[in-house]
């Protein structure tokens, strides 16, 4: 005979029965089921708006970063429109992009040595308007 079956039969006297009460199985009870199954329902049918409002504050906050951007655009949209409505601006414009002159002043263009090409011989088209200054 063992240990530990030997002291199981020695307590199975007048300690037997405060044992038998803690090793007592708890029984689910159809009750208590069925909360637990309409719990489980009602989370179940929560994700679906859940996963939809979640969804919804991603977008919104996607279309925030937008109009930021969109306004801070805006703003420098309407701070050029600002600036072509000066007449010296434009003034500005017309000599350096266009190589405009008033009238009786004479325009010079400065060559580095070896660059210039008569525009005959080179048979390239002309430069376009557009360069890197912001013409």
């Amino acid at each position: 005979m063992s240990l530990p079956a030997a002291s199981a039969r020695a307590g199975r006297g007048a300690g037997a029965q405060v044992g038998s009460r803690s090793r007592r199985r708890t029984r689910v009870t159809p009750g208590a089921a069925i909360l637990a199954m309409v719990i489980v329902a009602l989370l179940v049918a929560l994700t679906v708006p859940l996963r939809i409002y979640l969804g919804e504050r991603a977008q919104l906050a996607r279309l925030d970063r937008q109009a930021q951007v969109l306004q801070q655009q805006n703003r420098d949209l309407q701070s050029q429109v600002r600036m072509l409505h000066d007449p010296a601006y434009l003034e500005q414009l017309a000599r350096g992009c266009l190589g405009m002159v008033r009238p009786g002043e004479i325009q010079f263009a400065v060559a580095e040595r070896g660059s210039w090409t008569p525009l005959a011989a080179s048979n390239s088209a002309p430069p376009s308007l557009t360069s890197s200054s912001g013409c």
